[in-house]
């Protein structure tokens, strides 16, 4: 029998048939107790188990026995919470909420005065309680003693010795001394007297002196003996005097634990900290009126950042969420709440804030909405993207339509930061149809904000809007009235240039641009050259890699022929095109021309001579003379414009080769009547030479001596009138050798004369004399 009970006990302390099952032990130094993190079989929380093995400490068996019966009655928030006790024949086990030794922060000194101060008023409370209201010693404060527990808070443990002043056997007599490491913690009196001098000694005298150990070694890492009892190293300027009154050698005059409280909450003292009016306050925040709770968040934006984070996590967050939803704690109690949230992991935002945000973007409250949207950068990422898309951003999108031009700016700047949790069906649905109305809104900076906003999301927008819809968005920005939306919609043309197309930089973001570059606000010419000068050079660069045609290549048959001549920019003079168009002419014909009987030698370069002087010719032979060559000859420029005469067509005779440069305008088009009368008679064709005689001499150029043969040239005008009726003056006479007397002259002179019209009669430079006028003097 006594075998089965020591087998049941033995699975039992190896945590079989145990409401918990241990985990890893955790240090704690000496103690008559070993630590475990344990978790819970019921629901899988977390816990810790403080267990003692009787058979290996025997002699300490009554300290932990009175731990677990003071565990089980002692409630008070400074105390660690108890969740269960149990005992077998083998070990005595205390379940509690998960804690860690305060030794472990103590020796790293890792612990900020602002947090320090916050626990010892804890532990300081605490003692109070247990001194002045439960009418016990507690007997073993110290470092060892104290752990924090998952919010961050200093809990009191150590209760192995723990004792009630009204029980006349209180255990801390007999067994005070057998406590670990005794010695270097005794107040002085009882190592003198024993224990048994508490009973004629103030009852909060050992707990004071313990406290006054604790301050020193949260403040210097540890404590080795009684000589530094009382050294005020590294402790608060404000704290001092107060820590040696409990550090004081005579029992009788040290400072109580309530009353070391007392003088630390009076005005300017060490215990009047942002971080424990706080901790005082909290639980009471959703009975505040406006102005406590103005007050009270005040105090939580003065924090430092290096306050106990668990803290907030644990304690503050659940009751300001409260505050929000249901104690109208308003938008500043909010703004603490995320700030608070943006420290914690994704895991534990989605458990602790996501359900109370999504509701909050339901509530009407405007300031509500305009805070969650301001802090919306420091929760963003814990917030899962199936969230954001189908719960907040529905509740999201009154904000653009709002009535409230506040609400609308703020749900626009929104965007930039909830882009990335939304959809592609989302983003190019409803949110553009949405923009598109802020970007005609009433208000210049929301237009201006919705432009910003269009420019840092479009590599988000779909391939087949993007283009469209930010050419449309930011061109009419830049024709917005107000300046800052004009600008805007420059730097956001810049800021996607890669967006677009070359085909859209070049025929429809350019032309827009333009307008600005002349705009009345200099700041808007400046950025306007700046975002031409862009897409100029990318134009340009792509321009370089296009091809130099699209014309197909000529056919086979024809490859002998050379390649047409375009003129280009760089011709030396603006007529550089015409004249490759002529040569193109002159290269697709073919064959060769056929020498007509009237073809003459080109005349010498001094041979010039009047388009409307008679020209000498030599006596074609009596097969052609039923065919003269006759062509029209160049308007003269003394003529009036209503003796100018209508243009006529060209003969079907082969033209001389010394025709004049608007002959060969004609010949270009065969058609002379296209030539436009207006600039025929104003134009001044350069003189072209007389076609010499077919004989190797050369004609003699007309000059003062000879006499116009005026009755030849009416003979070959009269022949002619019937085929070619032109008017007087406008048809070549025929080329004769006949010497011309000078009976014709005076009426050659006459005509010559007839001028009412007034020109300019500024010489041309011409190659060689020009002498064809004096034959009219």
């Amino acid at each position: 029998m006594d075998f089965l009970k020591s087998a049941i006990g033995s699975a039992i302390a190896k945590g079989g048939g145990l409401p918990f099952s241990l985990g890893d032990r955790v240090d704690i130094g000496d103690s008559v107790w070993a630590l475990h993190n344990g978790t819970k079989r019921d629901d899988g929380s977390t816990c810790s188990v403080f267990v003692f093995d009787i058979h290996a400490n025997k002699s300490r068996l009554p300290l932990a026995k009175n731990a677990v019966r003071k565990s089980r009655t002692l409630r008070h928030p400074g105390v660690i919470k108890v969740l269960d006790t149990i005992e077998t024949e083998h070990t005595l086990y205390i379940v509690t909420e998960r804690v860690v030794p305060l030794s472990w922060p103590v020796k790293r000194r890792s612990i900020n005065e602002e947090t320090a101060k916050w626990g010892l008023h804890t532990v300081a409370s605490t003692l109070k309680f247990i001194n002045d209201d439960a009418s016990s010693v507690h007997g073993a404060v110290r470092a060892s003693s104290v752990f924090t527990s998952e919010s961050g808070e200093w809990k009191l443990g150590g209760f192995d010795v723990l004792s009630s002043m009204k029980e006349e056997d209180a255990i801390i007599y007999t067994y005070g001394s057998i406590v670990p490491d005794a010695a270097r913690y005794t107040p002085p009196e009882v190592v003198k007297g024993g224990w048994d001098t508490i009973k004629r000694n103030p009852l909060a005298a050992v707990d004071a002196y313990g406290l006054g150990i604790l301050i020193f070694e949260v403040f210097n890492g540890s404590f080795s003996g009684g000589d530094q009892v009382g050294k005020t190293t590294n402790i608060p300027p404000t704290m001092q005097q107060s820590y040696k009154r409990l550090c004081t050698a005579n029992p009788k005059l040290r400072l109580s634990p309530g009353h070391f409280v007392e003088q630390g909450k009076k005005h300017g003292g060490f215990f009047q900290t942002p971080l424990i009016r706080l901790t005082e306050d909290i639980e009471s925040l959703g009975l505040k009126d406006d102005d406590e709770r103005e007050k009270f968040i005040n105090e939580l934006d003065n924090l430092s950042e290096d306050f106990p984070e668990d803290f907030f996590k644990m304690k503050v967050l659940p009751e300001l969420l409260k505050s929000v939803e249901f104690g109208g704690g308003g938008p500043k109690v909010l703004s603490a709440t995320l700030k608070i949230g943006a420290k914690l992991s994704a895991e534990e935002f989605n458990t602790k804030l996501t359900p109370t945000i999504v509701r909050l973007f339901g509530n009407p409250d405007r300031a509500i909405r305009v805070c969650l949207l301001d802090n919306f950068p420091l929760m963003i990422d814990s917030l899962p993207q199936k969230v954001v898309n189908d719960k907040i951003f529905p509740q999201m999108t009154s904000g653009f339509t709002d009535i409230a031009p506040v609400v609308r700016e703020q749900t626009v700047k929104a965007v930039l930061t909830i882009i990335n949790k939304l959809n592609d069906r989302v983003i190019n649905g409803e949110l553009l149809k949405f923009l598109a109305r802020t970007a005609n809104d009433e208000q210049p900076g929301i237009r201006t904000n919705t432009t910003i906003c269009l420019g840092r999301i479009a590599k988000n927008l779909g391939q087949s809007t993007r283009s469209k819809v930010l050419i449309a968005a930011f061109t009419r920005a830049i024709r917005d009235p107000f300046s800052h939306a004009r600008v805007a919609g420059l730097l956001a043309l810049s800021a996607t240039i890669d967006v677009f197309t070359e085909d859209d930089c070049a025929s429809k973001i350019l032309p827009a641009i333009c307008p600005s570059l002349l705009d009345k606000e200099k700041l808007i010419r400046d950025q306007a050259n700046k975002t031409f000068d862009i897409y100029v050079l990318r134009i340009r660069k792509f321009a370089g890699t296009m091809a130099d045609t699209v014309i197909p290549p000529s056919a086979p048959t024809e490859t002998h022929r050379s390649d047409p001549r375009v003129g280009t920019p760089s011709d030396s003079s603006w007529a550089g095109w015409a004249i490759s168009s002529f040569t193109n002419k002159i290269s697709t014909a073919h064959g060769e021309i056929e020498p007509t009987e009237n073809t003459t030698k080109p005349a010498e370069p001094d041979a010039r001579r009047s388009t409307s002087a008679p020209r000498p010719t030599q006596p074609n032979p009596p097969a052609q003379i039923h065919k003269p060559a006759l062509r029209p000859a160049a308007q003269p420029l003394n003529r009036s414009m209503s003796d100018r005469p209508a243009p006529v067509a060209h003969n079907e005779e082969p033209e001389e080769d010394g025709d004049d440069v608007f002959d060969a305008w004609g010949a270009m088009d065969d058609d002379e009547a296209d030539v436009d009368p207006f600039t025929a008679a104003v134009s001044s064709p350069k003189p072209s030479s007389p076609a010499p005689a077919t004989s190797k001499a050369p004609a003699a150029p007309y000059d003062d001596g000879g006499e116009p043969d005026f009755a030849g040239w009416l003979a070959a005008k009269s022949q002619t009138k019937a085929k070619n009726p032109l008017p007087k003056g406008l048809t070549k006479a025929a080329s004769t050798n006949t010497v011309t007397t000078r009976a014709t002259a005076p009426a050659a002179k006459a005509r010559a004369v007839v001028a009412p019209k007034k020109i300019d009669t500024k010489p041309k430079e011409e190659e060689g004399d020009d002498d064809w006028g004096d034959a009219w003097d």
